[in-house]
């Protein structure tokens, strides 16, 4: 059986209701959470508020992908106030999409949410920086230093994008900017939160819980379908909006978070021969196995072996698609008048 893409149950309604409830819920949430409880409770409601904002970001993705509704601009509202603060709604939207191209997935350079690097831009790195990626590449690891490290290396990356005149990007900033000058006063004034531990707290909580995932997510293979994991139960799947079952996301990622399962045990032992068995039982086991231990290599075994050789290493040039900023290979030569 062949899976496309982009397949569609039949009956999608227009608007899907139990996103957009989740959305309000989630919003909700934070609002409640910190006006309310944050006076009598503040450990707390920094704990609750880490998990509303690592909901948020599931939902972003949710959005991005055409949910919960048919316009993008419609779902891009419903989602876009960063109460996580760091990532425009924008840039995740054209980065994770390129993440989408399966024939690219874990390429150092053509895969922006490679955890990979090239062998030989490892090398240049200082011996502290090596280490710490070997850590960032254990499950605890990840869900301790990648908040920091992952923030720092993205922002350096945009801040080169608006300084070489990225105008995609400084639109995607500016609308970021607009929507900070509305969270960050209410958590400040309103919320009465001091800034530094929301940051400290549920930020970098938000953000390793989502790490969780993301350790999870890929794998170097030969085959790109062996690249995408399966984790068939997980008392995160709502957190995660059911992106646990990952594999089954990216060969059908326009199908809505709460038709995933259904779409996954309808015909399981396809999915698991597709992706070539890897499929973990929990997110528990994969603790087990790589609490202290790093799941993959920090250099990619595979791709980006040398600088000048390869299909892979043909001089790349920035360019723009429907799916937003990505890369193409330079022309042999200039375009003909």
């Amino acid at each position: 059986m062949a899976y496309d893409k982009n397949i569609r149950h039949a009956s999608v309604p227009v608007i899907e209701w139990p996103t957009v409830i989740l959305i309000a819920a989630t919003y909700a949430s934070w609002a409640g959470a910190s006006f309310f409880l944050w006076p009598h409770f503040p450990i707390l409601t920094l704990l609750v508020l880490g998990f509303v904002l690592a909901m948020q970001s599931s939902l972003i993705h949710e959005a991005l992908h055409g949910h919960p509704t048919r316009k993008a601009w419609v779902n891009e509202l419903l989602v876009g106030l960063p109460i996580g603060l760091v990532y425009p709604y924008r840039r995740f939207k054209a980065l994770h999409l390129r993440h989408h191209a399966d024939e690219n997935l874990t390429d150092p350079f053509d895969d922006p949410e490679s955890y990979y690097q090239a062998v030989w831009k490892h090398q240049e790195l200082p011996r502290s920086m090596k280490a710490l990626l070997v850590v960032n590449n254990t499950m605890l690891g990840r869900f301790v230093l990648n908040p920091m490290l992952g923030t720092v290396g993205f922002l350096l990356s945009e801040a080169r994008l608006i300084a070489d005149g990225d105008r995609a990007v400084r639109k995607a900033w500016l609308l970021h900017g607009i929507g900070l000058a509305i969270v960050i006063p209410l958590v400040v004034f309103v919320f009465e939160i001091p800034f530094w531990l929301y940051v400290l707290v549920p930020v970098w909580l938000g953000q390793s819980l989502m790490s969780v995932r993301t350790f999870a997510e890929h794998q170097w293979s030969e085959r790109p379908e062996g690249r995408t994991i399966i984790i068939e139960r997980s008392v995160l799947s709502l957190l995660f909006l059911n992106n646990n079952l990952h594999f089954v996301h990216h060969k059908s990622p326009t199908v809505a978070w709460y038709r995933l399962p259904r779409l996954f045990r309808e015909r399981r032992a396809e999915w698991i021969a597709l992706n070539n068995g890897y499929v973990v039982p929990s997110y528990f086991a994969l603790l087990r196995q790589y609490a202290f231990r790093a799941k993959e290599p920090v250099v990619h075994p595979a791709l980006r072996r040398m600088q000048d050789t390869g299909r892979a290493f043909a001089p790349r040039m920035r360019a723009r698609s429907v799916n937003g900023l990505g890369t193409m290979p330079v022309p042999a030569e200039p375009p003909k008048e």
